[in-house]
């Protein structure tokens, strides 16, 4: 039997203006709820709320194939120019995804985090999230003035990853205050003379590896209470490394060393 879906072409529909808020951090933090795009977010398990689609792609075989299986997903095909409205990508592959998420308790934390320091941009934020993943790491705390990790172009960058990471958004103070309580090495990555190579780093049970804001690296006040701090060696012409590549060569170091 097929599936009956909603078709959409007013723009004063209540489910379109509701979903369009989605595209503002305001509206996501007030519904918890956010936007992904692409077919690729078909192929994964985590049950959509609703699964929007291009009137354009609504008789592909093999991307309502996919669409299908969501059994319990609310199916809405919008007109061309309203789709138009909540895509974010010049060449969109016709589908548009809006996820429930619950705000996650940091004391529920594991015994290695990832801390991102006012992280600002949206591709790093989201290659660190996947690359956090792929080492096999659970949990990254954010400070106040990070990039939101909802943000569409976060969502993409993760491919898939953050319905595997554990996220959670705190001030610096109640981050230290976390940290101190939980008895964590605070492993801080900085640029100066007293730092020691990343592959002499000595985790503990343990351990917070923190990594800082693209621009002006991690804050005064989190470099003091740090217990290690580590750098990564730069044998050319380069200042430094992303922070996303850096945050890869280091987990994956504490990978191998954390035992």
């Amino acid at each position: 039997m097929e599936e009956k879906m909603l078709y959409i072409d007013s723009k004063e529909n209540n489910s379109f203006k509701k979903i369009k808020k989605y595209r503002t951090k305001k509206y996501r933090d007030k519904d918890k709820r956010f936007l992904a795009e692409g077919t690729k977010f078909l192929d994964f398990d985590t049950v959509p709320e609703y699964i929007i689609i291009d009137e354009e792609y609504s008789e592909n075989r093999e991307i309502m194939k996919k669409v299908e299986k969501f059994e319990k997903s609310e199916k809405l095909v919008l007109s061309q120019g309203l789709f138009s409205q909540l895509s974010s990508q010049e060449n969109s592959q016709g589908i548009i995804l809006v996820y429930k998420y619950e705000e996650k308790d940091i004391e529920n934390a594991r015994d290695n985090v990832i801390v991102l320091d006012r992280v600002g941009d949206p591709g790093n934020l989201g290659t660190i999230i996947r690359t956090v993943d792929a080492a096999g790491f659970k949990d990254i705390i954010l400070t106040k003035g990070s990039v939101d990790c909802y943000n569409e172009k976060v969502i993409r960058s993760t491919m898939g990853s953050i319905f595997n990471i554990n996220l959670y958004y705190t001030e610096e103070e109640k981050l230290l205050n976390f940290l101190k309580e939980k008895n964590y090495k605070i492993i801080s990555t900085v640029l100066s003379d007293d730092c020691i190579p990343y592959t002499e780093m000595k985790p503990a049970e343990k351990n917070a590896v923190i990594f800082g804001n693209e621009g002006s690296g991690i804050g005064e006040n989190i470099i003091k209470y740090s217990h290690e701090k580590v750098i990564i060696p730069i044998y050319g012409t380069a200042e430094s490394l992303n922070v996303a590549m850096a945050c890869g060569i280091i987990i994956y170091k504490l990978r191998e060393l954390y035992k």
